[in-house]
């Protein structure tokens, strides 16, 4: 499907940005550019083909054109027509690279973290939102006379990327029950696990969201909430000076020594030497 991906290894690097009216009517011309460029319509309806697949972008709407493939317009666009656009080089990772390297286990603190994001082709429902307000201020601040333009485009536009990237990923888990499953693990990380609070929360029977989930995440409930609350309490451990009883009961363990284990099995050291390594390291 032509996707632009973004990653937390690689910058974006601007290559032109604004916002445009048709004055007349027209028709995208055919081209095979060297850039990516995200369009988005603001008023009125643009109509591109990109190899050989066909896109309508109404009011409200944005679609992500691909680098080195033809595209060209399919419909005669109107007068009056309104829209950002952004054109822009992307390093992208290679074909046999992961797109999820997950949160490496303590202790590795310092350890940078490879994700790997596809941008949506197309999203809709953006009209008056806070991406059409990053864009607008992006194309205003493209006029000025700032010294350092370059560098802080670039490092505006990153920040709507991921705004755009975070919008497909939410439209996109919605509507699957492992992703709603983890969102209310993560918010119930200071909680021991329960299978009765899930099963009302969700009104379902604890084997069928077991069964769901570990098709679609690879791990059980149980595991990917015990895997959370580590990776909160490592968090605590280097950046706070919290007993480490304070933390087990932060994070809803009663038994101090319980804790240390799961800590232990998940990271392959205890609460104090991983607290000791992360000191270390700084």
């Amino acid at each position: 499907m032509n996707e632009v991906i973004l990653s937390t290894v690689f910058q974006p690097v601007v290559c032109a940005c604004g916002f445009q009216t048709a004055c007349e009517p027209f028709c995208l011309a055919e081209r095979v550019p060297e850039f990516n460029e995200l369009i988005y319509v603001t008023e009125g309806t643009m109509y591109v083909s990109e190899d050989g697949t066909d896109y309508e972008i109404n009011e409200g709407e944005l679609l992500f054109l691909k680098c080195r493939v033809r595209h060209c317009g399919t419909k005669e666009t109107r007068r009056g027509t309104k829209w950002y656009y952004a054109r822009f080089c992307l390093e992208e990772p290679d074909d046999d690279t992961p797109r999820f390297e997950p949160d490496p286990a303590p202790p590795e603190p310092d350890r940078p973290l490879r994700y790997y994001e596809p941008l949506p082709k197309k999203l809709t429902g953006l009209k008056g939102g806070h991406i059409e307000r990053g864009f607008a201020g992006l194309a205003d601040y493209c006029l000025t006379g700032d010294e350092l333009k370059r560098m802080r485009i670039n490092c505006m536009f990153c920040q709507l990327l991921t705004d755009i990237a975070l919008a497909g990923y939410t439209e996109k888990t919605d509507s699957s029950l492992s992703g709603r499953i983890c969102s209310w693990l993560e918010k119930h990380y200071a909680e021991p696990f329960s299978a009765d609070k899930l099963e009302k929360e969700f009104y379902l029977s604890y084997k069928r969201m077991a069964a769901v989930f570990k098709q679609e995440r690879g791990v059980t409930m149980q595991q990917y909430h015990t895997a959370h609350r580590m990776r909160v309490a490592a968090h605590l451990l280097r950046s706070t000076q919290l007993p480490i009883g304070d933390i087990a009961n932060r994070l809803g363990f009663e038994d101090r020594l319980y804790f240390s284990r799961c800590f232990h099995s998940f990271s392959g050291v205890s609460p104090k030497e991983y607290r000791h390594s992360a000191k270390n390291d700084h």
